[in-house]
């Protein structure tokens, strides 16, 4: 743990509820204006503010604790205040991603990780990860994959101390057709 990181026993790790969609939408407001997030996420901070409640209110409850095909968890602090999180959505083999690529196994996908800069270096990340990844596992995951822009040298470090490996499949970036994203990937164990 990085001496200016906050201890990860100061934060509570549970799915978001439904109705928590106003403290959904600011945490991820919160994370698209990182330093790194034109090579972390798919829409910008201008995109994302200009969305109206409802959005905010339907895409909370598709991940939401009772929700079936994903799930956000969230790091909370004990004054209540939302410091990380992760979405693992399940894809199903035979269908296909996000990319148009096609879906071989029933595998977890992890998205949106974000963590405030006070708790980087804590363990928190993994504590994240951890959870939904076992998550993933309950659902009948073959596998966990996520996507990452080779440029993003933090998250990369990140996902293969967490045992992510390179699987060799590149994803194409989406507004940068020259770009390519790489999949990390993780076994059942």
């Amino acid at each position: 743990m990085s001496t200016s990181a906050k201890p990860v026993d100061d934060c509570v790790i549970r799915p978001v509820r439904a109705e928590e969609w106003a403290a959904a939408r600011e945490l991820r407001l919160t994370a698209l204006r990182d330093p790194v997030a034109d090579l972390a996420y798919l829409e910008t901070y201008e995109e994302a503010v200009a969305r109206p409640d409802s959005f905010w209110q339907e895409r909370t409850v598709r991940v939401a604790e009772d929700a079936d095909g994903a799930r956000q968890f969230i790091a909370e602090v004990k004054d209540g205040k939302w410091v990380g999180n992760v979405v693992v959505l399940i894809e199903e083999a035979g269908s296909t991603d996000w990319a148009g690529f096609p879906v071989e196994r029933r595998q977890g996908h992890l998205v949106g990780v974000y963590v405030a800069p006070g708790y980087r270096g804590s363990g928190l990340t993994k504590a994240l990860f951890d959870a939904a990844v076992e998550w993933a596992w309950g659902r009948g995951a073959e596998r966990v994959r996520l996507i990452v822009h080779p440029e993003n040298a933090r998250a990369l470090g990140f996902y293969r101390k967490a045992g992510f490996v390179e699987s060799g499949v590149t994803m194409p970036l989406a507004d940068k057709p020259g770009e390519r994203e790489l999949e990390m990937v993780v076994g059942r164990p």
